[in-house]
């Protein structure tokens, strides 16, 4: 358990960090591009695409080829044609999460987390669950919520939406984990404290576990282990414990195939088939970040959320992010966040190992 930095602590700590956020923008940048191709036309039509563009394996930014395929998108996203991390909803969240701790402290209330977004987070960059959860925040917990005052409805009924057990709360729960090394019980509360407002059972199971992983990877630990112990934090009956166990399970196959037989017909941005995706392309690729990242990408589904997941985890052990993946968005980290622009990585990971006790 660690309670507290000394100075070589503090080095190791934002050298995690670092490599963290740098992991998380250059999955997210990698699939941000065939995000839409993968989830209207499917896993298959996703690797024709990178096949004749001459993208596989998957080991560097998407080539934007519109002739091949016209759903590829964000053409500032893709190799040679990137000069920044364009926003997205993925960083937009750590970003948040990040101002929730400056602002509310590690003690912070789902409620925090309302009044958050209600000031940061621009109506039209939110998405199904975050979606609706915005709409009833706006609509009925009073004027004055955004600024302290108590919600005028329970705040219960804003994850009563058809949405919550998909990934949106999956997605916003790194950094939880990436504050709290060798906490994970510290970091499973937040990301439950934050999920909730949004997403119930599968969709709160799949935040802790990405959080609780977080902060035994954070700590030391492999990313194996530390995915069967976050396992351990959700009900062993539940969907999610399953998918990480079964992610695990075939780390070893080279194409995620079971995965995609297992939770066919499942909606592409379900948290339960994208934590098995993720399980799957982080374990299996423990010391190459291109492989982990590029493998996770290729298998499809929610493309640039699972990139950004694997990205995190695996800066999370201090290995360095190869500089190319760096280089090409040129320290530039745009959000679409109200107030703020865009972020340099050392700011970022200043103000994040500043949250570590």
């Amino acid at each position: 358990m660690i309670t507290r930095m000394d100075s070589k602590n503090g080095s190791l700590h934002e050298t995690r960090i670092r490599n963290a956020w740098a992991g998380r923008v250059s999955g997210c940048m990698l699939g941000k591009p065939v995000e839409q191709l993968s989830m209207r036309k499917g896993a298959a039509e996703l690797q024709a695409y990178l096949a004749a563009a001459q993208a596989l394996p998957l080991r560097d930014y998407v080539p934007f080829r519109p002739d091949l395929n016209d759903t590829i998108e964000h053409p500032e996203a893709c190799k040679g044609i990137m000069d920044r991390a364009i926003p997205d909803d993925d960083i937009n969240y750590t970003v948040i999460s990040l101002l929730l701790l400056e602002e509310y402290g590690r003690s912070f209330t789902t409620a925090d987390v309302g009044r958050t977004w209600l000031r940061y987070l621009p109506g039209a960059i939110v998405y199904t669950a975050e979606r609706e959860a915005y709409l009833k925040l706006l609509a009925d917990a009073g004027m004055r919520f955004a600024y302290g005052a108590e919600p005028n409805i329970d705040l219960e009924q804003c994850s009563d939406n058809p949405y919550n057990d998909w990934i949106g709360a999956q997605i916003r729960a790194d950094l939880y984990g990436w504050i709290n090394p060798g906490e994970p019980q510290a970091a499973a509360l937040m990301a439950q404290a934050d999920a909730a407002l949004s997403h119930r059972a599968e969709g709160v199971y799949g935040a802790v576990v990405v959080a609780v992983a977080g902060a035994l990877v954070a700590a030391g630990l492999q990313h194996e282990t530390a995915l069967e112990e976050a396992a351990a934090f959700i009900p062993s009956d539940s969907d999610c414990a399953r998918a990480v166990h079964l992610g695990l399970a075939t780390a070893e196959d080279v194409l995620p195939t079971k995965i995609h037989a297992t939770y066919e017909g499942m909606s592409p941005v379900h948290t339960v088939n994208n934590l098995a995706l993720v399980t799957w392309g982080l374990v299996r690729n423990t010391d190459d970040f291109a492989a982990a990242i590029g493998d996770t990408v290729a298998g499809g589904w929610d493309t640039d959320c699972n990139g950004a997941t694997v990205g995190a985890l695996w800066g999370l052990t201090g290995k360095e992010v190869p500089m190319p993946w760096i280089a090409q968005w040129s320290d530039v980290i745009e959000t679409s966040l109200a107030g703020s622009s865009s972020f340099s990585l050392q700011e970022l990971t200043n103000r994040t190992v500043a949250l570590i006790d």
